[in-house]
């Protein structure tokens, strides 16, 4: 699990003070499935794991979410960047016996979102 901060105001709705400009504390946790390990008796290589979210909490830190191409003209709400995140994990880890890639993301103590891609 992992901690970054990052900006963004909702669209779309009347959800008071969300609709301004303000910062998140995320925490995000990652999950890899798969049914079988590979020749080293991996799912996958952690340090590549830990390398790709190294360099998506570095795009992401401290940045506006509205701002970026991946929310454009969407609301990036915490279910919505809990997508992107883990479609990036999904398109970043293709090996053949990777069966599913979890994220969960909190903005908060209590609201937490997930989004797993199948495969």
């Amino acid at each position: 699990m992992r901690d970054f901060m990052a900006r963004h105001y909702l669209i779309g709705g009347d959800w008071g003070p969300e609709n301004q400009e303000h910062t998140h504390h995320y925490r995000i946790e990652v999950e890899l499935w798969g049914k079988e390990l590979n020749e080293h008796q991996y799912l996958v290589d952690i340090i590549a794991v830990e390398d790709h979210l190294a360099t998506l909490l570095s795009y992401y830190r401290d940045r506006v979410l509205n701002e970026l191409p991946e929310f454009s003209g969407v609301n990036p709400s915490l279910e919505t960047f809990a997508r992107v995140l883990c479609q990036s994990f999904d398109r970043a880890f293709q090996e053949k016996n990777i069966t599913a890639v979890t994220v969960r993301l909190w903005e908060n103590e209590y609201a937490r979102a997930g989004y797993t891609v199948e495969r």
